[in-house]
C-alpha cells in the first residue's frame, strides 16, 4: 500500500526488525565512532550504574527513520522533511523490536507538496514501546490527485 493512499488514523504496516546481536551493536558503534564500552557491553553498563545500554536505544532509534524510509521508498520524490525520536524503554540485546505507525495529519498542499504527519514508537517482542517518535514526510502533488481535490 502506497503512503499516498495512507487516511488520517490509518495504521501503517509493521516493520518487524529481527533480534538484536552484539556484532550489530559492534558494526553500530564502528560506523557512529561511538566505542566507549559502556555503550556497547551491558555488564559494563551496569558497573558504573547505568541502567541501559545506549548503543542500543540509538539501535532503535535508527530503526523509526528505517521504518519511514521503507514507507515512502515507493515515492522517490516524497522525502523525510523532520524526525524526532526518544527513547523510553532499555532494549536487550537478543530483543525483537517491530516499528509501528499511524498517520496522525495530512497539511493543505503547499508550493506544490503536502505534508503528513506520522506518530511511530519501537516494541520489544513483549510489547514495551522502547523508542517514540514523530515524522513529517513531504509528498509532491500530481496532477492527478491536484485535480480530484479541485472536483472533490
Amino acid at each position: 500500500m502506497s503512503i499516498l493512499n495512507t487516511a488520517i488514523g490509518e495504521k501503517l504496516i509493521p516493520l518487524v526488525k529481527p533480534p538484536i546481536m552484539q556484532e550489530q551493536l559492534q558494526r553500530y558503534a564502528e560506523a557512529s565512532g561511538d566505542y566507549n564500552p559502556i555503550h556497547l557491553d551491558e555488564e559494563a553498563a551496569h558497573r558504573v550504574g547505568l541502567d541501559g545500554v545506549i548503543a542500543q536505544g540509538m539501535l532503535s532509534m535508527a530503526f523509526l527513520g528505517q521504518f519511514i524510509d521503507l514507507h515512502i521508498s515507493d515515492t522517490p520524490e516524497a522525502f523525510l522533511t523532520q524526525l524526532k525520536v526518544r527513547f523510553i524503554n532499555m532494549v536487550r540485546l537478543g530483543d525483537t523490536v517491530t516499528c509501528h505507525g499511524v498517520v496522525k495529519a495530512r497539511t493543505t498542499p503547499r508550493e506544490g507538496y503536502e505534508s503528513m504527519e506520522i506518530e511511530c514508537w519501537a516494541q520489544n517482542q513483549r510489547g514495551e514501546k522502547v523508542t517514540a517518535g514523530e515524522a513529517m514526510v513531504s509528498i509532491p502533488l500530481r496532477l492527478g490527485r491536484a485535480e480530484e481535490e479541485v472536483q472533490a
